[in-house]
């Protein structure tokens, strides 16, 4: 008897001991990682709708773009249109936004640096506040439509130094006229260091020239 009351105690304790198994139902949602393991799936979502601004005329290639990219594609596929008989850097159509066309105002057509051409051809009027905003602005988004269609084929990016160019000045035509960006991205003095770090083969009288334009906001 004594032996097989010590029997049954072991196996009482055994299964108390036994590890519960959770009850997964088929509705069950188990997140994925972005590492590739379970779950690749927030990363494929998120390529997914980067490739969904492929919807704009100017994305010719099926690169992925990056997330900021891919949103300014998105936001710019309503209100730039693409002229498809005329390609300009890397087969991408000539974009027009407003009245301005890109390939009126392409850097990669001039036989200055890219900076060169974006300080004589992008200079803003004085007093600052009086420039046209509206005519930065299409200069801006015909740079920024073909730099994704030129990202999307996995083409030069040289376009970042006058594109960024660009982006400062809309910025500073905006601080002037009492009506500064709010997103940190977009500040003065961070598009300036944009430009100064897309363009460290440029010479330092025009790189000064880029750093003294960042202080005059009015």
């Amino acid at each position: 008897m004594r032996t097989s009351f010590s029997i049954a105690a072991l196996l009482v304790g055994t299964a108390v001991a036994a590890p519960i198994i959770p009850f997964v139902t088929t509705t069950a949602v188990i997140p994925l990682q972005e590492d590739g393991g379970v779950g690749a799936l927030s990363a494929a979502t998120e390529i997914s709708r980067r490739q969904s601004s492929k919807k704009a005329c100017f994305i010719i290639g099926s690169k992925t773009l990056p997330k900021e990219v891919a949103d300014i594609a998105t936001s710019l596929a309503s209100t730039v249109s693409c002229d498809s008989s005329a390609k300009t850097i890397s087969g991408v159509p000539d974009v027009k936004s407003g009245s301005t066309t890109f390939s009126s105002i392409d850097f990669s057509k001039s036989k200055q640096t890219g900076l060169q051409f974006a300080l004589s051809k992008f200079a803003t009027a004085e007093p600052l506040a009086s420039t046209d905003l509206k005519k930065f602005q299409d200069m801006l988004n015909v740079y920024q439509a073909t730099e994704a269609g030129i990202r999307s084929v996995g083409g030069s990016l040289a376009i970042k130094v006058p594109k960024f160019f660009l982006e400062m000045q809309v910025s500073r035509i905006q601080t002037a006229q009492g009506n500064p960006p709010s997103a940190p991205g977009l500040q003065v003095d961070h598009l300036r260091d944009k430009v100064l770090k897309n363009a460290p083969k440029e010479s330092s009288a025009l790189l000064n020239q880029v750093k003294q334009l960042a202080t005059q906001l009015k």
